[in-house]
């Protein structure tokens, strides 16, 4: 982390909202205990609320000591005293007075350099409400910089996220922007660049000479909670599938950048994502798999089905599970299936990535029984719940009756080195007030992901499905085995 603290006004919108107690004001607490904000920061949370400074600062409190990834509260009571409380009625331009006098008030207050970040944690049709109210009301006028975090859903497809971009950087720059994607602030995920591009043995094996497919994997035990209302807009595909797993794609497939400048590992994942083979509509059956879940049994519990869930339709067509096979034509991958799945209410939560090599050329051990064959070489790199990089190898049996044994060279990140933030959205608070937009993603990354969903989800949204089709504590639809099985591979249970 930075030794030389930021000076930063920050404007929280939603900050009385489940994001910013759970993630956020813990994550900018430990910012403060590291050191990266010190003296000069203030926080302006924005809510609806008729709260006091105290009221808030209470309630921040109760947030930030009840977070349980936080090894000590040291300097809790300091970091508060940076922390302020504005009403706001964000559809109403007027009350915006408040918050630019505050502002105004505070930076002098605190020496903050007329730096601004204005931190989204709303849904996103509040988007332009706000970014508009902030243009017109002269809170964007600065003589720092000014920055705009905002979360996803960034639109519902191409066309809306178009429309959407278009309104926010009448206020915005495009270098301003930070569409925030919480998976590329997990320490894995940024992991990948690192161990393709600093170790010379996996580099030049990263193609279709050495590699027969890549599976990403991201499941989850927990159904859709209370989250059914919001579920019910964005189904699997616009929850994960758009947004966090495309990007693992691009970073696993993207070539070399000639720097670790933002722009330049950005170009090369955008032409990741240009070369994603695009799916016709007639197609869509052989390369996408959906998938509902029903009732069954989790960790010894009965839980209901998809459409049991509160806020949920009776006759739901949202998928809770999808499953495809990918190909980036380009000369690196031609012919290398990239399968990705995700789903809730499945057997066990993990993120989880799986490189399996192809085989040597000729198995020269048990040539005479067929069964007998050479265990797979795979790379697995486990993202969640534990951070582990594993190496499955043979090695000579000294033991046994065969000649061969496989064996796991593995690394797991330590508990000390994970203490580091408490949150993958604390790395990325970090990267914005260090204008890193690195692990952000670009308006052109959001809008080829849009453009090779958007025939899935047309489909998918305009034929209704046999659902449920998945049982709850399973891997998933029959259906997402034989996508795999067909190409003669199977999903790795590692």
């Amino acid at each position: 982390m930075n030794t030389q603290p930021f000076k930063t006004a920050i404007a929280l919108f939603g900050a009385t909202g489940d994001l910013s107690s759970r993630k956020l004001l813990p994550s900018m607490f430990h910012l403060f205990q590291e050191g990266s904000l010190k003296d000069n920061f203030v926080i302006i949370a924005v809510g609806r609320r008729d709260f006091s400074d105290e009221d808030f600062r209470e309630m921040a409190e109760e947030s930030i000591s009840s977070n349980k990834k936080l090894e000590n509260l040291d300097g809790l009571g300091s970091f508060l005293q940076h922390v302020f409380y504005v009403q706001v009625d964000i559809a109403e331009s007027s009350t915006y007075k408040i918050l630019k006098d505050r502002f105004e008030e505070l930076e002098a207050q605190f020496d903050t350099a007329g730096n601004r970040l204005f931190y989204l944690a709303m849904p996103p049709q509040y988007f332009t409400v706000i970014t508009d109210n902030l243009r017109e009301s002269g809170v964007t006028d600065t003589q720092g910089s000014k920055r705009l975090i905002i979360e996803k859903p960034f639109g519902r497809d191409y066309d809306s996220a178009l429309a959407l971009n278009n309104e926010i950087t009448n206020t915005f720059d495009e270098h301003e922007i930070y569409r925030i994607d919480h998976y590329l602030g997990k320490e894995m995920v940024q992991n990948i660049e690192v161990i393709r591009f600093s170790n010379s043995m996996f580099e030049p094996l990263w193609n279709n000479h050495y590699i027969s497919n890549i599976q990403i994997t991201s499941s989850e035990s927990l159904g859709v909670l209370d989250r059914g209302e919001y579920y019910e807009r964005s189904g699997a595909v616009r929850d994960m599938f758009q947004n966090h797993l495309l990007q693992i794609v691009s970073l696993l497939g993207m070539e070399p950048p000639i720097s670790l400048n933002s722009d330049d590992i950005r170009d090369e994942k955008i032409k990741v994502l240009k070369s994603l083979r695009r799916v016709g509509e007639k197609d869509v059956k052989r390369h996408f798999v959906r998938g509902q879940y029903d009732e069954g049994l989790v960790d010894g519990e009965a839980v209901p089905k998809y459409r049991d869930e509160e806020n949920v339709a009776d006759d739901s067509n949202t998928p809770t599970f999808i499953a495809s096979r990918l190909f980036i034509d380009n000369f690196r991958w031609a012919g290398v299936p990239f399968y990705v799945r995700t789903g809730k209410r499945m057997k066990e939560k993990e993120t989880k990535i799986v490189v399996e090599f192809k085989e040597v050329p000729k198995n020269l051990y048990y040539q005479a029984e067929e069964d007998d064959v050479l265990a797979k070489n795979l790379l697995v790199i486990r993202i969640q719940p534990d951070e582990s990089i594993t190496l499955h190898l043979n090695v000579k049996d000294y033991a046994g009756e065969k000649d061969t044994k496989e064996i796991k060279l593995s690394y797991t990140v330590a508990k000390q080195d994970l203490s580091r933030t408490v949150d993958a959205y604390e790395n990325l608070i970090y990267d914005c007030l260090n204008g890193d937009s690195t692990n952000f993603t670009h308006q052109e990354e959001l809008m080829n992901a849009w453009a090779f969903v958007d025939p899935v989800n047309k489909v998918w949204e305009n034929s209704p499905a046999a659902f449920p089709n998945y049982q709850s504590g399973s891997s998933g639809p029959v259906k997402s085995t034989l996508l795999v099985s067909r190409d003669g591979f199977k999903w790795w249970d590692v």
